[in-house]
């Protein structure tokens, strides 16, 4: 699978010309964002074996390709995570049923991942419609800032969480300010999608691991290098966002036991580092009925061998603690990496996908996500599912596709209501079981 990706996109330049901002304006220096440098590079087929064997079939890439994906994953990039505790345990702590004004139950679960009184645990909040008349489908995702940034609602807990101090070096813990509720309010659209239907759950980053190097310490992975007797990480071992996705996975253990949930129709949604966890929690669990990807970036959605915006080698640098150990190896030989972006989504078929990217955001290589979600499918269509629908990178704000699916809109790096606008739609579509009105 070679490509040569050197043309000008005349439509794009046009676009950034008009928006009064050069195409790499506000992105970090020496870095490329001129499609004509990206280069010639080589793909990973998706439906040949290691030992070159070709897939023509389901069954073959159920029982042998994906799960030499999954391995290759794991081994290289991602990392191993441990499996669903034998002591899960979920404790509702708080429920009201007159949440929002009326409009949703608010529950709040504290999730135990062991019996002993250090067991880590998470928070999950999660929002109902009180227009169901019956088990709903969900979206799940990882918040950035605490379970009481996500809405307005003063009933949410504001629970403790580790931070780092940049000034002593050093981690803390602390509980967030009452000022900083609702900060993120505009990136989870709860009201919108309640109305459609749909019930929101969401967990707070640092209760899985706080995002710095060594936030590992007071989170999941910290518990478990404990539980096991060591004291430091296998090179292939789970890195934060492997964490960060099976926090997901537990998120869903328990909505498998909540009479208010269809677990058969959640969705795993993340922006940013949380859309690679997304993706990974889509491709390891094949519980989640879909995946949502949003400004995913390198290493998540986008293409890491296209020479274009961030690289393997700048985010492990950045951000040495999201990958387990052997992705560094492809610091300065991302060709020789057995895995690319592609077989990510690929891993997720015949289950929806939705890849979508931001028209500033270059250091995310918006083509190369585009491009990653269109060299997937080949295996949605050995499961008679169809792709895109297009052979070109589409125009901004022009979704395009069905099971797999992509925009590329205007703006920055962030969520924004044109896109959870984009994600309803891409549920109401592809979630096979109608929803009670």
């Amino acid at each position: 699978m070679k490509h040569n990706f050197s043309h000008a996109v005349v439509l794009w330049v046009a676009f950034f010309a008009l928006a009064g901002r050069s195409v790499s304006s506000g992105q970090p220096a020496g870095f490329n964002y001129d499609e004509a440098k990206v280069g010639t590079y080589s793909l990973p087929d998706p439906l040949t074996l290691v030992d070159g064997t070709k897939v023509t079939e389901v069954e073959t890439w159920k029982s042998k390709r994906r799960p030499e994906l999954v391995r290759l994953f794991e081994t290289h990039m991602h990392g191993r995570s441990p499996a669903r505790p034998a002591e899960l345990k979920f404790v509702v702590t708080s429920t009201d049923k007159n949440a929002l004004g009326g409009k949703a139950t608010r529950k709040e679960i504290t999730v135990r991942f062991g019996a002993g009184p250090d067991a880590a645990e998470m928070h999950l909040l999660l929002y109902v419609p009180n227009t169901a008349r019956g088990p709903v489908p969900a979206f799940v995702g990882v918040n950035f800032e605490g379970n009481h940034t996500v809405t307005s609602d003063p009933g949410i807990t504001i629970t403790e969480q580790w931070v780092w101090n940049s000034k002593e070096k050093r981690s803390e813990r602390m509980r967030p300010a009452e000022s900083t509720r609702d900060k993120r309010v505009g990136s989870w659209a709860v009201e919108t999608l309640l109305a459609r239907g749909y019930a929101l759950a969401t967990i707070p980053r640092a209760d899985i691991e706080p995002d710095y190097a060594e936030g590992w310490r007071h989170g999941v992975r910290g518990y478990f290098l404990r539980q096991a007797g060591k004291s430091e990480f296998a090179p292939d071992d789970w890195g934060a966002v492997a964490a960060w996705a099976w926090g997901l996975s537990r998120a869903l253990d328990y909505l498998e036991t909540d009479k208010d949930i269809d677990a058969r129709q959640v969705i795993a949604m993340g922006h940013s580092r949380m859309g690679k966890a997304a993706l990974w929690a889509g491709a390891s669990d094949e519980r989640f009925a879909g995946v949502i990807s949003n400004n995913s970036g390198e290493s998540g959605a986008a293409i890491s061998r296209r020479w274009f915006g961030e690289t393997v080698e700048r985010i492990n640098t950045s951000f040495p603690h999201w990958f387990c150990a052997n992705y560094k190896r492809y610091n300065k030989d991302v060709a020789a990496l057995p895995v690319d972006a592609h077989l990510l989504v690929a891993l997720i078929a015949p289950r929806p996908v939705y890849v979508a990217s931001a028209a500033e955001d270059t250091w995310a290589d918006p083509k190369g996500e585009f491009l990653a979600a269109k060299h997937a499918e080949p295996v949605y269509r050995l499961f008679g599912k169809a792709g895109l629908g297009v052979e070109e990178w589409p125009a901004v704000d022009q979704p395009v596709g069905k099971v797999v699916s992509y925009h590329v809109r205007r703006g920055k790096h962030d969520v924004l209501a044109y896109d959870w606008e984009q994600y309803l739609n891409f549920a109401d579509r592809n979630l096979l079981i109608v929803k009670t009105p």
